[in-house]
């Protein structure tokens, strides 16, 4: 069944026009167990809890605005993307969404691997125990310290991303006296059901090697030619809050067409493939994302269909789940400062963050829920913007929803499905401090990411 993409899409479509939004929902105090991790819930005096916390308290104990995680839902998510692929495949946790050394932790006690971007990420993942050879490196741009570090702690395959790379890793890698695994990532032309800056297989943008153009095939002879590096398979990656399997199919068919060329060729068969991540997550009521064991069962037999079609023997393969994991598994803990009621449009709520903490909704137009969470209300609806405190008008956190109409400052809202690309991409605009991760579970808090000050601020200025 055709599922669609979530409203930053298609790339194609429309801006999304002022009105989109649905009617108000019947219950404003009901949370949907599909947007919110699994321990949420609201109590009898209409409090929201988190892992058995009450929301006030964390607030009082951590401020606001805060990022709440949920460990068991974390770690439940984690486990069913394992179990789902079994031991015939790899999970990779697309480390880009959030990363930290606690999640490096928990992925590490739950069975998955991990791929990062950059030298920070690695460093990361080293320093909480991660062993090299679970890592996978990528970028489109690494630099010549990434890749020597990189090879010189054994990660276990570096995603090669175009002719100079190969090059630079080649002597890099004899420089070192190692044989380097390595997949060429490679651009299938499968354009992606989802905002025009996460699709990443079309032809016209940065990431891999062109299959239609040659380049794919090209790079396959170079590394194959070059000693210091082990071929092993093929990386594809077609986009991000993908619900439509269709596109998989197409770039996993094109994918082992390389491979059968790459055979023919060469007398070579490479013994993996990597399909990326990508699938998505409900940020809305109206967003349905698919269980990881239906993604499982839908790309193992796409894949052996396609190499059955192709006389070759089934490669193992891995996925990238970041966001999907991670994603449902966090909501943003925000304070009401103003309520600003504009008439006959609608009521602005000002909160005491914004776009520096969440800024996927001024750079995709993403869409997210919103709930009054320090008490329950029976008040009408009324439509609002959630807004930050930053100068820029854009700085919208979620741009169309319904909260009771006696929401007043001082009340504390959340912002579900925020695990993923909010921590990771947040920024200093306006010189403000970074919000703090906060774990909870089975009762008790921890931090995991604490709060910037303005120390930290003043320390990296050195006038």
């Amino acid at each position: 069944m055709s599922r669609s993409a979530h409203p930053a899409g298609p790339r194609h479509g429309d801006v999304l026009t002022e009105g989109h939004y649905q009617a108000p929902p019947s219950d404003l105090n009901a949370l949907d167990p599909k947007v919110w991790s699994r321990t949420v819930a609201r109590g009898a005096d209409g409090v929201v809890t988190v892992g058995g916390l009450d929301v006030r308290t964390l607030a009082a104990d951590h401020g606001t605005p805060a990022y709440l995680l949920d460990e068991d839902d974390f770690r439940a998510r984690a486990r069913a993307w394992r179990d789902a692929f079994g031991a015939g495949a790899d999970v990779y946790y697309a480390g880009k969404a959030f990363l930290s050394k606690a999640i490096v932790r928990w992925l590490h006690e739950e069975g998955l691997n991990l791929d990062v971007c950059s030298q920070g990420e690695l460093a990361v993942a080293l320093a909480a125990g991660m062993p090299a050879e679970r890592i996978a490196l990528h970028g489109n741009n690494k630099s010549s310290d990434e890749l020597e570090h990189a090879v010189k702690v054994g990660v276990g395959h570096i995603v090669v991303d175009s002719y100079q790379e190969i090059d630079r890793l080649a002597a890099i890698a004899a420089g070192q006296g190692v044989r380097q695994p390595v997949l060429i990532r490679i651009t299938v032309g499968v354009e992606a059901h989802t905002h025009e800056f996460i699709a990443t297989a079309h032809e016209d943008q940065k990431f891999g090697l062109s299959l239609s153009g040659g380049a794919a095939a090209e790079a396959v002879r170079q590394v194959l030619a070059r000693p210091s590096l082990e071929l092993r398979g093929i990386h594809s990656h077609i986009g991000s809050q993908i619900f439509d399997m269709a596109g998989f199919e197409v770039a996993a068919r094109r994918v082992v067409g390389l491979l059968s060329e790459v055979r023919d060729e060469h007398g070579v068969e490479l013994p993996e493939i990597d399909l990326g991540g990508g699938l998505g997550i409900a940020y809305t009521s109206e967003d349905d994302p698919r269980e990881p064991a239906e993604i499982a069962v839908a790309l193992a037999e796409i894949v052996r269909r396609e190499c059955a079609a192709a006389d070759l023997r089934a490669p193992r393969l891995s996925v990238e789940p970041g966001r999907a994991i991670v994603g449902p598994t966090a909501f943003t803990l925000y304070e009401v400062g103003t309520v600003k009621p504009l008439e006959g449009l609608r009521t602005y709520v000002s909160v005491d963050g914004g776009m520096s903490d969440n800024i996927r909704t001024a750079l995709y137009d993403a869409e997210y829920s919103v709930a009054l969470v320090s008490r329950a209300s029976d008040a009408e609806p009324m439509l609002v913007r959630v807004v930050g405190k930053h100068c820029e008008s854009g700085d919208i956190v979620v741009r169309d929803a319904f909260l009771p109409a006696d929401l007043a400052p001082g009340d504390l809202i959340a912002v579900p499905a925020t695990g993923a690309y909010c921590r990771s991409m947040a920024s200093n605009y306006n010189h403000a401090l970074k919000p703090p991760v906060v774990a909870v579970r089975d009762g008790a808090a921890r931090v995991i990411v604490r709060r910037e000050t303005e120390e930290d601020l003043l320390r990296l200025d050195i006038g």
